[in-house]
């Protein structure tokens, strides 16, 4: 097993050893990207490769070829987190990336997904959504630095984190939380990284209303918002129009696309794009208005497909047609 210091010896070297820079930096500019035949999309469409599969080559082939996109979302792959991956795997997955000539979007870890220490626990504390990752809140320092040099390994100039599990009374806390995340933007910025922030009901951020309060206490250029409508309507309100509406839209960063239908005591049940209660097409057309240019990843989470294979195949299709009656080109 590698130790942390021969773990970043070897990602330097492998960064040399695979040149991505002339391969992939060349594939879209910065404002507006390829999607599909022939037409032009402001969005970079993505999926979550795990969405798909833990076989990342058989991710990239669906994504590039049946999917026809540019890019993809990296969470875990053969059984690991993307974190956790061994400096040859890491080589792997670039390569797969080349063939499929596919960018990433960003790095999606699961950095300060764990109890925030000295706070009474969770009751959402590791119980859900952990995507082979487990690392404790004394990790996250070490954490944040693996997910840097993924970033630049993967040619991404984003990385994913969280808030810690959702306390039962924030209050007395937050502030210290929100340190914490300065912190980590201030050091991601030091690498021109962004520390996107996603809204999570199982987190301390879930709502359009909670995202605004964090973005405006941590006024870092670099510290944007994973906006998620899908995770904010699980939990409470109208992610949109209420929610998106509060937020301010240069500091949107990323989005994911998913549907939820929610049940009565406070339950839901995760559903195709199209088939929830999230107004995709609104929120689509929302974006567009607004600028907004960045990954809009689907993470499908519905498993009624039968397979995550043919879930996400059902679910992209329903972000398609979303798409098209939103008006958009992609």
């Amino acid at each position: 097993m590698l130790t942390r210091r021969n773990w970043f010896a070897a990602m330097g070297m492998a960064s040399a050893d695979v040149l991505l820079s002339s391969r992939l930096g060349r594939r879209a500019s910065a404002q507006m990207v390829r999607q599909g035949s022939g037409t032009t999309c402001s969005f970079r469409i993505a999926v979550i490769n795990d969405e798909i599969t833990q076989d990342f080559e058989k991710a990239c082939q669906i994504v590039a070829n049946d999917f026809q996109l540019h890019w993809i979302e990296l969470r875990s792959m053969w059984g690991k987190n993307v974190t956790d991956l061994s400096a040859k795997e890491v080589v792997d997955a670039r390569n797969i990336l080349v063939q499929h000539k596919l960018r990433v979007t960003d790095i999606a870890s699961p950095l300060f997904k764990s109890d925030w220490p000295g706070a009474p626990r969770s009751s959402q504390s590791e119980t859900r959504d952990q995507f082979h990752a487990n690392v404790d809140a004394n990790a996250q320092n070490e954490l944040l630095d693996r997910c840097i040099a993924l970033a630049k390994s993967f040619e991404t100039d984003r990385i994913r984190c969280f808030d810690f599990w959702r306390l039962d009374d924030q209050k007395p806390y937050r502030r210290a939380i929100n340190v914490k995340l300065q912190d980590a933007a201030d050091r991601c910025a030091k690498s021109n990284l962004i520390l996107l922030l996603e809204n999570e009901m199982s987190c301390n951020t879930a709502t359009g209303e909670e995202a605004l309060a964090v973005l405006n206490a941590i006024p870092n250029p670099n510290f944007m918002l994973n906006w998620d409508p899908g995770n904010a309507a699980a939990l409470a309100g109208t992610p949109y129009k209420h929610g998106y509406d509060l937020l301010p839209k240069e500091r949107i960063g990323h989005c994911h696309c998913k549907d939820v239908i929610r049940q009565p005591e406070n339950k839901y049940e995760w559903a195709p794009v199209g088939a929830g209660m999230v107004d995709w097409v609104g929120q689509l057309q929302a974006l567009r208005r607004d600028g907004f240019h960045y990954g809009l990843s689907l993470e499908t989470h519905w498993h009624g497909g039968g397979t995550p294979e043919a879930s996400t195949r059902i679910s992209m299709e329903g972000l398609r047609k979303a798409l098209v009656t939103a008006g958009t080109s992609c």
